[in-house]
């Protein structure tokens, strides 16, 4: 959240987000996070590559260590709009993009970028899926963080 948020506000521990706004990268909304009971569904930290996706797809392969790097890797994860990373659910490219069209290109490259780091491979309906994504944004580079 220390990222992908601004305005942060910490609980007195110094590390634990209690207030922060969030500009939703899959919406475009902004949205005022505050912690607690009732409030913090509002934003969610979404694997963009999602667990049950990348277990199907080869991550059953990797190491317990490798795995643990996937499901905690910076680059893999992101706070969105709880209510549609709970839409998004274990879906790939090809049966789900963001619906903020002006952030697909940026979502598909990182995407590929965590599939590319460990290996997992994709379906030829996802390769479509990100081929026609990426041929609108040729300059389009994947992230690394």
């Amino acid at each position: 959240m220390r990222r992908d948020l601004t305005n942060i506000q910490y609980r007195t521990d110094g590390c634990t987000v209690q207030t922060g706004t969030l500009k939703d990268p899959y919406t475009g909304k902004v949205i005022d996070f505050v912690r607690g009971v009732g409030t913090s569904n509002a934003v969610q930290i979404d694997h963009v590559v999602a667990l049950s996706d990348a277990w199907q797809k080869g991550a059953q392969k990797l190491s317990s260590t490798q795995r643990y790097s996937l499901y905690n890797d910076p680059l893999n994860l992101l706070a969105v709009d709880g209510p549609t990373n709970e839409a998004k659910s274990d879906s790939d490219a090809a049966s789900w993009l963001p619906p903020n069209k002006g952030f697909r290109c940026a979502y598909v490259a990182r995407q590929v970028a965590v599939k590319t780091k460990y290996a997992l491979w994709v379906t030829s309906a996802e390769k479509q899926a990100i081929a026609a994504v990426l041929n609108g944004c040729p300059k389009q580079k994947l992230p690394t963080k």
